[in-house]
């Protein structure tokens, strides 16, 4: 008998706020079904506010509970059964990040689990990769944020290791990264990969998805390393008014982008990987995932 239920993840970025809701489709015997249903983004910048001054400003608190009230209407009419809302890297940071908390729930009644690094590279890890991998191969899962970037490591299916590093583009963008903190990501990178003799990028976040979907090329089919390193190059040779008119970007993905770029080519440099897949996943992903595990273990 087929049984359909809604789930809603609520990722809680430094660059941006977003619901996800599938559907999540079960039938004795065959493997569970999860269908997007809907993505909302809204783009507050928190990592701005928190890498600058340690703490979210009130406009974007106020701005936090006005999206969580529309969140919560959301799921209220798509009749979600199951939610999950995580907090990333900005608001870890924030010195004010448990009272916002408290408020968000008290004002909305939406609860939030502020996860740290680890958590977070554990639950992206969850995503449904299993069409994607090729279990003779090694990869390098880059997810790339506005706080912080999750490094995972697969082996013949199956994870290796995963770190997370606060290298993040609004980090990047407000040169707020630490100059130790690249020379700490190629480090591991090489520990982690030299032994392998072939290794492939997958590469999530709303940057590289932008643009796979500006490559034209077919899902599934991975990018170069020569192609991401000339629209880098393209990138840069553009004003913000420019990458905005002319690549048709959106105004919180205009500068973001080049910092995000830059990542997954050093990532690329320094595994030796030459192609980069690029599914439609991420960290919501894996939070639809850790929803519905949570359901069976405690069944």
């Amino acid at each position: 008998m087929l049984t359909i239920e809604k789930y809603g993840a609520i990722d809680i970025g430094s660059n941006a706020i977003r619901l996800l809701i599938s559907s999540v489709h079960e039938e004795n015997g065959k493997e569970t079904r999860f269908k997007k249903t809907s993505l909302v983004r809204v783009p507050i910048r928190l990592g701005t506010d928190v890498f600058i001054s340690k703490r979210v400003s009130d406009e974007n608190i106020a701005r936090m509970i006005d999206t969580m009230h529309a969140y919560q209407l959301l799921m209220r009419t798509h009749k979600v059964t199951r939610y999950k809302a995580c907090a990333t890297s900005a608001m870890r940071e924030a010195e004010n990040g448990v009272d916002i908390v408290n408020l968000i729930e008290e004002k909305t009644g939406i609860s939030i689990n502020i996860i740290d690094g680890n958590d977070e590279a554990a639950m992206i890890a969850m995503t449904d990769l299993h069409q994607l991998i090729n279990t003779d191969e090694t990869y390098l899962y880059v997810d790339v944020g506005g706080g912080s970037t999750e490094f995972t490591v697969y082996h013949h299916g199956h994870t290796v290791t995963s770190k997370s590093f606060k290298l993040g583009t609004v980090r990047l963008l407000n040169d707020m990264e630490s100059p130790e903190i690249w020379e700490e990501v190629r480090v591991w990178i090489k520990q982690n990969l030299s032994q392998y003799p072939r290794v492939y990028l997958i590469g999530s976040g709303g940057n590289i998805n932008n643009i796979f979907k500006n490559s034209g090329k077919a899902l599934g089919k991975p990018l170069s390393y020569l192609y991401l390193s000339s629209y880098y190059q393209l990138l840069n040779s553009l004003t913000y008014d420019e990458r905005i008119w002319e690549l048709n970007l959106n105004q919180d993905r205009a500068d973001v982008i080049i910092p995000a770029t830059k990542i997954y080519l050093s990532a690329m440099k320094w595994s030796g990987a030459r192609k980069i897949f690029v599914p439609k996943i991420g960290l919501s992903d894996g939070i639809i995932k850790s929803l519905y595990q949570d359901k069976l273990n405690n069944r």
